[in-house]
Order: C-alpha cells, then structure tokens, then sequence
C-alpha cells in the first residue's frame, strides 16, 4: 500500500492557501495473475509420478506431461533440454518465457477445475531448437491451456 501526499498551493488575497491531502492507494497485484511457489511444481515425488504415470501430447514445439491430483489447484512446472539449448541463460529466457505466457491465460483452467473440484499437474517441456518468440509462446500455451481445459484429468 502507497499513501499518497498531495500540498497544493492556492493564491489568496491575504498570501497563499496551502491545502494537504492523503489518501492511500492500493497497490497489491491482483491474485489471479500471480504464479506463487504452491503453484510450481517442486516436489520430486510429484514430478516423477507425473512423468511415469501421467498422460502427454505434444502441441509443437512443446510436449506437455499432465495428471489428475486429489488436491485442488495447479502445479506447472517447465524444462528446457540443454542438449537443444548449451547455455544457461538461453535456457532460462525460454523457461520465463514460457512461465509468463502460462501464468497471464491460466485462470480459465484454474476455474474450471476449481468447479469440479479436482487439480492437476502440469509439466511443459520446451523442444524447439531456437528460442522463442513471445507472440507465438503466448498462442501455443493458450491452446494448450483449451486443450488441457477439454480433457479429464
């Protein structure tokens, strides 16, 4: 939270007026666009479960791991290989990349799982071989998203 102070200086006949005012300003990021850490996927048990016992399909260039869990919410989780991508920093820009296109179009999924009162966890790994556009991750992650919405987890 911000507050705010404003002095404001008014001509008058006897001299200047000065006028103070305060109010506070709300600065809090809403709660729907934020990607906290009981979002992310870190438990190891979680991540092996998902990829020997989970269900996948490939939207290019991302192939996606996803299973049904009995705690609500979502978990996502994104990889990079090192074998398509030999620095660290390219693998890390891809892997934000990714987390910002998914954390701004996650809601719908989430409220719909939310409704049937299920959860899921997600894991994306990234196998195009350049790095990617923002635009087009945006759209791909989006039709992941639908597709993922589509399915009984």
């Amino acid at each position: 939270m911000i507050i705010v102070h404003i002095l404001t200086a008014l001509p008058h006949e006897a001299g200047e007026l000065f006028y103070y005012a305060s109010f506070a300003v709300d600065t809090i990021m809403p709660k729907q666009f934020t990607l906290g850490k009981s979002e992310r996927l870190k438990s190891r048990k979680q991540t092996e479960l998902l990829f020997s016992d989970g269900k996948k399909f490939s939207v290019h260039p991302f192939r996606i791991f996803y299973s049904g869990t009995a705690i609500s919410g979502m978990r996502f989780g994104v990889g990079v290989s090192s074998k398509n991508f030999k620095k660290a920093v390219d693998r890390n820009r891809v892997k934000r990349v990714v987390r910002e296109a998914y954390r701004l179009q996650k809601n719908e999924l989430q409220e719909q799982l939310k409704e049937r009162g299920v959860g899921m966890n997600i894991f994306f790994i990234y196998t195009g071989k350049e790095l990617p556009v923002y635009s087009d991750t945006y759209e791909k992650v989006g039709k992941i998203l639908i597709k993922l919405s589509q399915l009984n987890p």
